[in-house]
């Protein structure tokens, strides 16, 4: 492990602790003592780059006082143009900001776009009542009112999630300040819950990296070797690669768990990153809070199970850095200047890879992602329905098989970074995804429309149904 991924895994432990002496504060204390630490942890690892995270907070903070009705897009540009300038700073001739900083401007950025829209929502609410001459009661999720700067700012600096995520927005931060009798809530036992399989995890972490190296990539000597062994070596890479990450959202999760963050009762239906999808009016007394069962589905940022067995590539999307792909879905994908599915997620693919860097290897990677849903969705709505039960069967088993080897192969372009070193292994093994994906594209358009069974599925594997775009 790198240094800075030890520096990542004492902030994730210490947060624990942390959480449980914020659990039961008053809302003053949990305010303003998370911002403290979260600031205090932000200035540690990022030292006097931490300008960077103030001048974005305060530059989005003045498009929501200017203009609350149009505020979303404007916090959106702004954020998204200063992740430009700050990834251009060494190009400036100016001081390059950490690893560090560069994770604290990614998390912010969603909290601030994030807040931006919702600020926005509220001010458009507020303008319907007028013009009706009469309030409609509080709607779910609504803010119920504009944050002040230092509001803004105690958001912004909260130390949940600060390098690593879960996102959160705003009215979930406002819901555990006002959290009614939080020492009702369960911490301990969903904690331990989460956490059992994270030292597992870390385990295989270290044995897989160190018996095989991302480094050995790059060295001339790897091109020798035989194809099969070039193809396999994408399949531990990308093991480690999955290992490192659910043990770092594990982590942050059980940081959320340990101060009550983001507990919600089950029957609010609460959803990754968006909160409450139910209304669920708060207890009145702590033996009624006692009685509820809660959830921390709102923080909860990867399904490991589901990612990894699930049959396709869309469906490992969803369960994979969850909050993060609500975020994407509610705020680009809903937003982009096309109605098709496929050229939907291609838009947004690319905003994804922006935000995580300028590296050519995340735009070769993402932007292959549509090239796959495209192939899946024309090949199971031309093909699957065809097949009886046991084929059926035996597809989704293939389909699984296939998606894993389309996740190695693209997470070489998103550990190798580079156009040379990513073209260069993908070369090896004869760009095999891409040429099967584009192989089974061509079929499922050539067999097409076979019968009253392809009308059906169709729609469904093209362009899924409104209630599962809200989910994703």
């Amino acid at each position: 492990m790198s240094p800075e991924e030890w520096t990542y895994l004492v902030v994730l432990l210490i947060s624990i602790p942390i959480g449980f002496l914020f659990k039961k504060a008053g809302p003053g204390l949990k305010r303003w003592g998370a911002a403290a630490v979260g600031l205090g942890l932000t200035l540690f690892t990022c030292g006097p780059h931490t300008l960077h995270s103030l001048i974005t907070i305060l530059g989005t903070w003045a498009l929501i006082q200017a203009q609350p009705c149009s505020c979303h897009a404007l916090a959106l540009a702004w954020t998204f143009s200063y992740l430009l300038f700050f990834r251009a700073l060494s190009l400036l001739g100016l001081p390059t900001p950490t690893p560090f900083t560069n994770a604290v401007q990614l998390l912010l950025t969603l909290k601030l776009v994030s807040l931006a829209s919702e600020v926005q929502d509220l001010h458009l609410a507020q303008r319907k009542d007028m013009a009706a001459g009469f309030s409609q009661g509080p709607s779910l999720g609504l803010l119920p009112y504009i944050p002040s700067l230092m509001e803004t700012l105690s958001y912004s600096y909260c130390y949940v999630g600060i390098l690593t995520g879960p996102f959160f927005r705003y009215r979930t931060y406002l819901d555990w300040l006002e959290q009614p009798f939080p020492g009702a809530v369960p911490s301990l036992r969903p904690l331990l819950r989460r956490a059992w399989p994270a030292p597992l995890f870390g385990l295989l972490f270290l044995l897989s990296s160190h018996l095989f190296p991302l480094e050995a990539v790059r060295e001339d000597a790897f091109y020798a070797r035989p194809l099969p062994a070039r193809l396999f070596y994408m399949v531990p890479v990308f093991f480690a690669f999955r290992m490192r990450f659910y043990v770092a959202w594990i982590a942050a999760e059980c940081g959320c768990i340990a101060a009550g963050f983001g507990a919600y009762p089950v029957a609010a239906k609460a959803r990754a990153g968006g909160g409450p999808t139910l209304p669920c009016p708060p207890p009145s007394s702590p033996e009624e809070a006692a009685a509820l069962e809660y959830d921390y589905e709102t923080i909860r940022n990867i399904d490991c199970y589901r990612t990894d067995f699930c049959t396709r590539v869309r469906e490992g999307m969803r369960y994979w850095n969850m909050t993060v792909q609500w975020w994407l879905a509610q705020y680009i994908y809903k937003s982009a200047p096309t109605r098709s599915y496929v050229l939907r997620s291609a838009w947004t693919m690319l905003l994804s890879a922006y935000w995580h860097g300028l590296h050519p290897g995340y735009y070769l990677s993402f932007l292959t992602i549509p090239l796959c849903l495209a192939a899946e969705g024309r090949l199971e709505a031309a093909l699957r329905w065809r097949l009886g039960p046991g084929g059926q069967q035996a597809w989704d088993w293939a389909h699984w098989f296939l998606k894993m080897r389309a996740y190695d192969y693209m997470c070489m372009g998103f550990v190798l970074l580079s156009l040379g070193d990513t073209l260069r292994y993908w070369a090896s093994v004869y760009f095999c995804v891409h040429l099967l994906a584009l192989a089974a594209l061509g079929l499922g358009l050539a067999v097409g429309a076979g019968g009253p069974g392809r009308r059906k599925a169709a729609p469904q594997a093209a362009s899924p149904a409104p209630e599962k775009l809200r989910e994703e």
